[in-house]
């Protein structure tokens, strides 16, 4: 089964580089099947990383940033591939 993490964060006012910086630079204590790092408006950054994993299987995640570089906490989803095209 392939298990998808989505971790994305919105950066505090003016910080959106930084934050997209600080994502990039965080390793994961194990190798995901796969990992992208995206960016929209409003200086948000995702990331998904890829898993061959059961849904409920330990995984490692890219921790909370420091409060002062987002405006939110972060938010986590966690998906099962149901097809692939």
């Amino acid at each position: 089964m392939t298990v998808a993490l989505m971790w994305e964060a919105r950066a505090a006012t003016g910080r959106g580089e930084e934050l997209l910086a600080w994502a990039r630079a965080q390793e994961l204590s194990s190798r995901p099947l796969r990992r992208e790092t995206f960016r929209a408006p409003q200086d948000r950054v995702l990331v998904i990383t890829w898993w061959d994993a059961e849904h409920s299987a330990d995984l490692p995640e890219l921790p909370e940033p420091a409060g002062e570089l987002v405006a939110r906490a972060v938010h986590r989803w966690r998906f099962d591939s149901v097809s692939e095209d």
